[in-house]
């Protein structure tokens, strides 16, 4: 059975031919999750346009109707939610069943914790299996507790204060969702709440706070760069254009890049600096990747990107770009197996955490279809020769969308067809992806049984 209880849905691609068109990929995953929560909490209607209608953004949404928020999607399309105001939220009478939405969990973890509630947190196998530990950490230092399972896996239960204390918290690690989750607390505590980040993680949560009227403060410190917040503000509702997903749009680029006689725009797609390491990755490896209609929404930059066929080469790709690419590098990998020579990626610990181990999982999967791959415990070596890597393997995604997309990306320009066990979990972040491949070129269709 897939992760939805239903029966799993096989695919497989085969080599395509060059992709053509003007396409637009989902919304953003990472805002559109933050503008429901933050949505629940203005006064007033806040208008999302765009909003990513994937599986993990509709657990969020219902997520905070739970909590006594609004969040609908109206007859034109546009999602409303209209706020119960800073302070407002209601204890749920029921669990909250996250699926598989990681980040929808974690944040919400934060939002909760400053209320005096007990909420119930649950989700799909994958989810159940991830550590909430180190968000679980700085919140019990602002007054929360938590009881869940060993390392902090869900099932879990937030205990949240009456009473909630600022503190100042520097990272371990950088981490954008444990930075977001304390941001979030500290808008139902007085006082001030800090966080420092050791290396820059994206800003989404900053740059919309103060969208809808958060006095928040960023600035560069000797430990690190510092995020401070003034705690019971009062929100405002507003209207929100959501970009579509880079992390998506990471798929479309690829495949242009290493199928011949590609030549495709993406359009709308968000330009975060924080979220654009794939991006400035593939211009070193020689991708033909050009910018064009570069313009800033919502305070968020946004741009359309015209994507052809390239000769592409092998570069280290540091640990430094991590934070900003962590969930493109399952993509990448399948880039460096079609480029000539080895591409190492460095700092990847955090991958073994996701979904799946998604550092052993393109490893082994790699090596399966021929390409020549070394890994060890928070790198990953793929060396290619700059020609079609062979193909031909069946694929166990252990129910991770980005692995299964990448290697139906690999498929479409390996000498052999790929297959992948199940593909229904690809619509957590990508709905209609095999249409919108398809539709440029690609030749990806479900499998026969």
């Amino acid at each position: 059975m897939s992760k939805h209880g239903a029966i799993p849905r096989p695919l497989t691609s085969g080599t395509g031919t060059g992709l053509k068109g003007r396409i637009r990929v989902p919304g953003d995953k990472s805002i559109s999750h933050r503008a429901l929560m933050l949505g629940a909490l203005a006064l007033g209607e806040t208008e999302i346009h765009g909003l990513l209608e994937g599986e993990d953004v509709l657990r969020t949404a219902a997520a905070m109707r739970q909590l006594g928020g609004s969040a609908e999607k109206g007859a034109d399309g546009i999602w409303r939610a209209r706020g119960r105001g800073n302070g407002g939220l209601a204890e749920a009478s029921d669990v909250l069943d996250l699926g598989n939405a990681g980040t929808g969990t974690r944040l919400l973890m934060g939002l909760v914790a400053a209320y005096p509630m007990t909420t119930f947190f649950t989700g799909d196998a994958s989810l159940r299996s991830r550590p909430m530990a180190r968000v679980a950490d700085p919140l019990r230092q602002m007054g929360a507790s938590f009881v869940t399972r060993s390392n902090g896996r869900p099932p879990l239960a937030v205990i949240g204060t009456a009473n909630p204390v600022p503190i100042t918290y520097k990272l371990p690690v950088a981490s954008a969702q444990v930075k977001s989750a304390i941001l979030l607390a500290g808008l139902n505590t007085p006082g001030n709440t800090t966080v420092i980040e050791p290396e820059h993680t994206r800003d989404h949560t900053e740059l919309m706070l103060r969208g809808f009227g958060v006095d928040i403060r960023v600035e560069e410190t000797p430990e690190g760069r510092a995020s401070s917040i003034t705690g019971q503000p009062e929100l405002k509702g507003r209207r929100i254009i959501v970009p579509g997903d880079p992390s998506s749009a990471a798929f479309p680029i690829v495949a242009a890049l290493i199928l011949p006689g590609s030549d495709i725009v993406i359009e709308n797609v968000g330009l975060n600096p924080h979220r654009i390491g794939l991006i400035d990755s593939l211009l070193e490896m020689g991708g033909a990747i050009e910018i064009q209609n570069a313009r800033v929404e919502a305070g968020e930059k946004v741009g359309d990107l015209h994507v052809r066929h390239s000769h592409l080469r092998g570069i280290t790709v540091p640990a430094s770009r991590a934070p900003s690419m962590i969930d493109e590098y399952p993509i990448l990998s399948v880039a460096a197996a079609f480029a000539e020579g080895e591409t190492r990626m460095l700092g990847l610990a955090e991958l073994r955490v996701k979904e799946s181990d998604r550092l052993g999982a393109m490893a082994r999967g790699l090596a399966a279809c021929g390409v020549s791959v070394e890994e060890g415990e928070d790198w990953l070596g793929v060396t290619g020769n700059g020609k079609r890597p062979r193909g031909g393997a069946h694929i166990a995604v252990n129910l991770d969308h980005r692995p299964a997309m990448s290697f139906l990306v690999l498929g479409l320009g390996a000498e052999k067809p790929v297959s992948i066990d199940d593909g229904s979990p690809i619509d957590t972040s990508f709905p209609g992806f095999s249409d919108l491949m398809n539709g440029m070129g690609a030749a990806i269709r479900l499998q026969n049984r």
